[in-house]
C-alpha cells in the first residue's frame, strides 16, 4: 500500500496529490505514473503497486486538480461522461508542468536514486509522449495513447527511451493515425512501437472489457524491458533462480524456498496442472506435495540459459529414479522403479528481485514411455531417446516419421 503526498505546483498556484509508492527494498528509480480520464483510481493505484514490486519508486499525480482535486472514477456509464467532461476541460500545457513538477519532486525525494521515467495510459500515455518531448526523462512508455500524432513535430526533442503500446481495434488511435506515428517515429534510435492484433483501447486494464492477458503481459515484458535498460534497478536473476533451485532440491527449505518469491506468486507444472497461486497454496504444494517428494538422486543438468531483463528460459535434463510417488510428477502412479530422463523447460518471471511466477514444461508422453505405462507403439512419442538427442545431436532424426523415406532423393 502506498501513501499520499503533496505536490507545489510550478506555477505557484498551490499543490496537488500524488499517490507514492516504494518497492521492497524502500529505494530505486522513479517512474512518475500518469493517469487515464479517471483520475488517480484503483486502477492506477494498483498499476503503481504493480511497478513498485518491480523495483521502481512510483509517483501518482493528480493531474485534473486544477479542475478538482481527488477525481477517482469507476467506468460505469455515468462516470464516462463525467471522465470526457474532464477530458475535455483538461488544459495539457499546464498538465504537463505539473507532470514537470511532479518529476522534480520525486527526483528530491531519498528513496529515488535520481533516474525518473514517465508511464502512462490512455489520455497517460499522450502525456507520457509529450514528457518524453518536453521534460527531463529518462524513459517514457506509453499504452493506447490518442492525439500522438498530433504532435510528432515535438519527437526532435525527445532524448530518452520510447515504447508506444498500440491496439488495433483502437478507434481512439485508429490505423491513420498509427501510420503517421510509426512513419516518424520507427526508424528512431531507442524508440520501439508495438502493435498487438485483435485487442481494443484499454486492452492492459484489469477487469475490463477489453482486457486481453496475453498482450497485457507481453506489453508489460516490453515496458519493464526499456525501464531496466534506461535507468536499471539491475539483479543478478541467474544467481537468484539458482538459489530459488537450491532450497527446493538441495537444502529443501520450504521457507526459504518461499523467501525468494514475491509476496503472492504462483507455479503451474502445465502438462499436470500442478502447483499453487498464492502463498498459502503454494505452501501447502511446496511442504506436502514438491520439495520433500522429489526422489534422492534427483538431478538438474543444465544445458542452456537464457536471460532477459525480467526473466529467464532454462532448459535442462530432469533425470531420477522413480522409486515414490511423485504428487507433481506422477501424481497416482505408484513408483516402477525405473530411471528417468526428460527435458524440462522452466520460464521463470521475476518482479523485482523476487521470483512472480515458473512455467514448468516436459513431455508427459516421454515421461508415461520411460515409467512403461505408456507402449509407444504405433504412437509418435519416444522415451529416454528425446534426453539423449539433447546431449547428441548426431542422432538419427525422424524415425517416428513413417513418411520420411520417401522424400529420399526428391
Amino acid at each position: 500500500m502506498g501513501t499520499s503526498i503533496e505536490i507545489q505546483a510550478a506555477d505557484g498556484s498551490g499543490s496537488f496529490s500524488g499517490y507514492l509508492a516504494l518497492p521492497a527494498s524502500g529505494s530505486g528509480p522513479g517512474i512518475v505514473l500518469l493517469q487515464e480520464i479517471f483520475g488517480v483510481n484503483a486502477t492506477i493505484r494498483e498499476i503503481a503497486d504493480y511497478y513498485a514490486e518491480e523495483g521502481y519508486v512510483v509517483l501518482a499525480p493528480d493531474l485534473f486538480w486544477r479542475q478538482e482535486p481527488g477525481i477517482e472514477l469507476g467506468y460505469g456509464p455515468e462516470e464516462w461522461q463525467r471522465a470526457f467532461g474532464f477530458y475535455q476541460g483538461f488544459d495539457q500545457d499546464l498538465g504537463i508542468e505539473d507532470i514537470a513538477a511532479a518529476i522534480e519532486t520525486l527526483r528530491s525525494r531519498p528513496e529515488c536514486t535520481g533516474a525518473v521515467g514517465a508511464l502512462g495510459f490512455c489520455l497517460g500515455a499522450r502525456l507520457a509522449y509529450l514528457t518524453a518531448c518536453r521534460c527531463d526523462v529518462d524513459a517514457a512508455v506509453g499504452y493506447y495513447g490518442m492525439g500522438i500524432e498530433n504532435h510528432l513535430d515535438e519527437a526532435v526533442n525527445i532524448r530518452g527511451r520510447l515504447v508506444l503500446h498500440f491496439a488495433e481495434q483502437d478507434e481512439y488511435c485508429p490505423a491513420a493515425a498509427r501510420q503517421e506515428i510509426q512513419a516518424a517515429l520507427g526508424e528512431r534510435d531507442a524508440i520501439e512501437l508495438y502493435l498487438y492484433p485483435g485487442v481494443d483501447h484499454a486492452f492492459a486494464r484489469p477487469r475490463s472489457e477489453h482486457y486481453d492477458k496475453p498482450a497485457a503481459l507481453m506489453a508489460h515484458q516490453r515496458s519493464v524491458a526499456a525501464f531496466r535498460k534506461a535507468m536499471g534497478p539491475h539483479y543478478d536473476l541467474s544467481a537468484l533462480w539458482d538459489k530459488h533451485c537450491e532450497y527446493e532440491f538441495s537444502t529443501r527449505n520450504v521457507d526459504d524456498t518461499m523467501a525468494t518469491m514475491v509476496a503472492e506468486p504462483y507455479v503451474n507444472h502445465i502438462p499436470t496442472l500442478t502447483g499453487g497461486v498464492g502463498y498459502k497454496d503454494l505452501y501447502r504444494f511446496y511442504k506436502h506435495h514438491f520439495v520433500d517428494s522429489n526422489p534422492d538422486d534427483t538431478t538438474l543438468i543444465p544445458l542452456s540459459r537464457t536471460i532477459g531483463e525480467t526473466q529467464i528460459v532454462d532448459e535442462l535434463l530432469f533425470c531420477f529414479t522413480h522409486d515414490r510417488e511423485i504428487d507433481w510428477l506422477l501424481p497416482g502412479i505408484a513408483p516402477t522403479g525405473k530411471q528417468v530422463e526428460i527435458p524440462l523447460v522452466a520460464i521463470v518471471k521475476f518482479r523485482g528481485d523476487k521470483l512472480y511466477h515458473e512455467h514448468i514444461y516436459w513431455d508427459q508422453a516421454s515421461l508415461l514411455v520411460q515409467i512403461g505405462v505408456l507402449d509407444p507403439t504405433g504412437l509418435p512419442v519416444a522415451g529416454r531417446e528425446t534426453a539423449a538427442k539433447l546431449l547428441d545431436e548426431t542422432l538419427p532424426s525422424n524415425r517416428l516419421m513413417a513418411r520420411w523415406a520417401e522424400s529420399d532423393g526428391r
